[in-house]
């Protein structure tokens, strides 16, 4: 629908319709090293909004369940439940059960409908428990008991809240964030190996589909010096992954620097990254991300009032005088449902945009 000279077209990084579904949930259990801890609510409160951010980006009808506790040495860890042995087969015809993102296309058409995958030439692949149920991957339940996986973080080490940021410290709700990741499925089977070990020639986990070098050529070792890729096509590589087994091989490259991420295998004090290409990650090994849907109304003479749902986060307005324009800039205002944008002489294009 347009307004002249206003147009609102429905074009997004994360293009394609999602069908109506329960939402992801993610329940936390809080261990007695945190309930006894002086600050626990706080702690408490800011992984609780955390856990907000991934219930409204998601539409899976997956219940997970995580356990948190603190540690007094190290940053962050995770302790995860896998279903292994799973056929590479059944996992990309799951892969294209419950594509419905411009990403998931695109990921699936350099993913071979073969027997073997195409990492390490084995038939199987594993996946962490929730990753498994969003793909309804039989076997892929919850131990009676137990819990998806055990997150543990050192806090005496971390920023609690954003509101008050000691710039010698981590933030809390970023390196959970970086290990609620690992508990939905971002993994490598090289995790845990040392540099120069030679890689696993059974099970290849779910990122380990997505890993590109420099030439555009399937790449799986541990080698230090290698230079490894998050891409869904080989070609347009959406960042670095970690070659120094001091962190794991999932994670991404970050020698200091660099801009910070949420999924970096080494944190830099006093940043506050959130939620951005992690959230790809998870679209294309299974989860359905939440794309909202825009609509345009009339406010006044010259306003209009563009708005959209559901309100997953990281989604923003974005403008050009160019359907065709590569460099579309952020619209004044844009980042909240609704925008109020100004009807000019000059005839605008508008979409939603999710880094």
């Amino acid at each position: 629908m347009s307004l002249l000279p206003i147009l609102l077209v429905a074009i997004f990084l994360l293009a394609g319709g999602v069908p109506a579904r329960a939402n992801l949930v993610i329940l936390p259990t809080w261990d007695s090293t945190i309930t006894s801890d002086p600050n626990a609510a706080t702690i408490e409160n800011t992984i609780t909004n955390l856990i907000a951010v991934y219930e409204a980006s998601f539409s899976d009808p997956v219940t997970v369940t995580i356990t948190f506790a603190e540690m007094t040495s190290g940053l962050g860890q995770s302790s995860t439940y896998y279903n292994q042995g799973i056929a590479y087969s059944t996992v990309r015809a799951a892969l294209v059960t419950s594509a419905t993102t411009a990403n998931d296309k695109l990921a699936l058409a350099h993913l071979p409908n073969t027997s073997t995958n195409p990492v390490n030439g084995s038939t199987t692949m594993e996946l962490t428990l929730p990753n498994g149920r969003a793909l309804n991957i039989t076997g892929s339940g919850t131990p009676p008991g137990h819990t998806d996986s055990t997150i543990s973080l050192n806090t005496s080490l971390m920023n609690l809240t954003r509101t008050s940021i000691n710039p010698s410290k981590y933030d809390l709700y970023s390196v959970a964030a970086h290990e609620i990741n690992e508990v939905l499925g971002l993994s490598s089977a090289l995790d845990g190996l040392a540099n120069g070990a030679a890689p696993p020639t059974g099970d290849v986990d779910s990122l380990d589909i997505f890993r590109y070098d420099q030439n555009n050529k399937r790449i799986f070792n541990t080698t230090l010096s290698s230079s490894a890729y998050f891409s869904l096509d080989g070609t347009n590589k959406l960042v670095q992954f970690n070659q120094d087994a001091g962190g794991d091989f999932h994670d991404w490259y970050s020698p200091g620097g660099q801009t910070p991420r949420v999924q970096d295998a080494y944190g830099t004090p006093g940043s506050t990254p959130n939620l951005t290409v992690e959230l790809i990650g998870l679209d294309v090994i299974g989860y359905h991300f939440l794309v909202p849907t825009a609509t345009i109304a009339r406010v006044s003479t010259n306003k209009e009032s563009i708005s959209w749902s559901p309100l997953t986060p990281g989604f923003y307005l974005v403008e050009s005088t160019n359907l065709l324009a590569t460099n579309w800039v952020a619209t004044v205002n844009g980042t909240n449902s609704p925008a109020i944008v100004t009807n000019t002489v000059v005839r605008k294009f508008y979409r939603l945009f999710h880094p």
